[in-house]
């Protein structure tokens, strides 16, 4: 019976499974590195669309007061160009 085991069991080489598991291992590393590289990237990108966020808001609340001292300005020139005028005119 033993001798019917022996005949039956396949032979294992050991040279080939430390190298099937260092490509494994290397594949993983590669991996591993791949996916640590990836997330770096992501939280770079994610820093500077919080950093342009910031200076889009920043951006619209300065468009907001100058068009505030447009329109301000416009209603001084509106309310004072006919007196201007009349006085260009007079003058004349």
């Amino acid at each position: 019976m033993w001798n019917m085991m022996c005949d039956v069991m396949p032979t294992i080489s050991e040279d080939g499974i430390p190298q099937r598991n260092s490509q494994l291992s290397g594949d993983d590393a590669n991996f591993e590195q791949l996916m640590v590289s990836m997330l770096d990237e992501r939280d770079k990108l994610m820093d500077t669309l919080r950093e342009t966020q910031v200076r889009l808001g920043e951006s619209e609340t300065k468009l907001a007061e100058v068009e505030k001292e447009r329109d301000s300005l416009q209603r001084q020139l509106s309310a004072n160009l006919p007196q201007v005028s009349g006085l260009l005119f007079s003058s004349c």
